[in-house]
């Protein structure tokens, strides 16, 4: 079961980038993460009054509760990523990121995880990920190559500290926070950066607009917080990653095309390309 969760979470990434663009496209970046928040917050909520989850009941390391203000950026880049590179590019830096910020922290062992030193058979691997992201990426905006990297080594973060604090709550509880936190980052983020931008939608235009669906980004953020925290744990890393990836890589492409009506080989290769780095770095 946890091994369907993990593809599932892979493809519900894939799409809920292509739900927070539509909506960011609609309201603005900063705008489309306060909006995002808000649906997913209120999901959880409803969830956790429903387990009658106590959720203030006890306080741990102040840390811990990190992991949405740090998900607010990665909602952010993915935001500024989209539309000036294709879904399948984002998603392979993100990807990128993540097994570089990965490697680090095995290296390191930061967060309190386990030390797994570098090794030739993991850099190889590296330099196998990264030859199929150069393949993926359809224009070189230095701006959305950067963010879309830097939203990976993000995710890495923020499941990290969500994963931790599930283990000493449960994984409802550790969502919550996420959300709660999240909405509370991503408001000052609009204050500061969002001048302009309608910061929730009125009645009206909700009415008006045919892609109601852009409003559901922030509902499957909550399914993927929650089967992350419940799946962490289960699996071992690499079949996490190979899982969420081949969920993610495969259905981007299908968003891909959808969106522009055309099919990439050289996307197709090169997410072939990441998936034999993934094997090469992550293979015991």
């Amino acid at each position: 079961m946890y091994y369907l969760l993990s593809l599932l979470a892979g493809v519900l990434i894939s799409v809920m980038i292509a739900f927070n663009g539509g909506l960011a496209e609609q309201y603005g970046i900063y705008s489309a993460v306060i909006i995002i928040h808000v649906a997913g917050l209120i999901l959880i909520t409803a969830l956790v009054l429903f387990k009658r989850d106590k959720v203030f009941a006890a306080r741990y390391s102040w840390f811990l509760y990190l992991g949405g203000a740090i998900g607010v950026l990665t909602t952010v880049f993915n935001n500024l990523s989209f539309g000036r590179i294709s879904v399948s590019a984002i998603l392979a830096l993100g990807l990128l990121g993540q097994s570089i910020a990965g490697l680090v922290i095995d290296q390191y062992g930061f967060f309190g995880m386990p030390k797994h030193p570098l090794t030739k058979r993991k850099f190889f691997g590296l330099l196998l990920i990264m030859g199929g992201v150069a393949a993926m990426i359809n224009s070189f905006e230095i701006l959305a190559v950067v963010v879309s990297f830097a939203a990976g080594v993000n995710i890495v973060i923020s499941r990290t500290l969500n994963a931790k604090l599930s283990d000493l709550t449960n994984i409802r509880t550790s969502t919550f926070y996420n959300y709660l936190i999240g909405l509370a980052g991503s408001i000052i983020v609009f204050i500061i950066l969002g001048r302009g931008e309608i910061p929730l939608p009125s009645f009206d235009i909700i009415q008006s607009s045919s892609n109601w669906w852009i409003y559901l980004g922030g509902v499957l953020g909550v399914c993927i917080v929650l089967i992350g925290n419940a799946t962490v744990v289960k699996i071992s890393a690499f079949y996490l990653t190979m899982l969420i990836f081949v969920g993610q890589i495969f259905s981007g492409i299908l968003i891909d095309i959808i969106i522009t009506g055309q099919f990439s080989v050289r996307i197709l290769i090169g997410g072939i390309l990441v998936a034999l780095g993934l094997c090469t770095k992550t293979k015991s």
